[in-house]
């Protein structure tokens, strides 16, 4: 399975364009489930064609988060390391600044010139995006993972074991 990195990076444009408040790391791999989820269940299809692992605070993108994880810690990849690639496809589209705070380090992203390319995606797959933004827009990161722990999918998924 090969994420589609430039459709989660037009998602993520996507969100800054629609102004998404407390737009974090967190909170974007949150917002990728649900687009996922939510199209999943109306078209057995994902959009991304990620993995996503149930985590105990929240459904973890497996190739996302590892991705964001990187970054937070500034790890360095050997050329030849294909997460390198999808770093770099990324930040094609997107700044993304690392903030130390206390007790965690999150990831900020800042849109560069990129605009959101509509072209990428279905009709359908647009609207999965926007219901899942137009929903959760104003929510902390914390509200939308308790939100993903009232999906039954999620409830009876074991602890680090794929979703979907």
């Amino acid at each position: 399975m090969k994420i589609d990195i430039t459709k989660i990076a037009n998602a993520i444009l996507y969100m800054l364009e629609k102004d998404v408040k407390h737009l974090n790391d967190r909170k974007v791999a949150i917002l990728l489930f649900l687009m996922d989820f939510e199209h999943q269940k109306k078209t057995g299809e994902k959009i991304f064609n990620e993995e996503y692992i149930k985590d105990k605070r929240n459904p973890e993108p497996a190739v996302i988060g590892e991705i964001f994880e990187i970054i937070a810690n500034s790890e360095d990849l050997d050329e030849e390391d294909e997460r390198l690639y999808i770093i770099q496809e990324l930040l094609d589209y997107l700044d993304i600044e690392v903030l130390t705070k206390d007790k965690f380090i999150e990831l900020k992203f800042i849109k560069m010139e990129e605009e959101f390319d509509k072209s990428l995606f279905s009709r359908k797959e647009i609207n999965s995006i926007e219901a899942v933004i137009e929903k959760y827009s104003e929510d902390t990161a914390r509200k939308v993972a308790n939100a993903t722990f009232k999906i039954q999918k999620v409830r009876d998924t074991a602890l680090n074991e794929v979703i979907i």
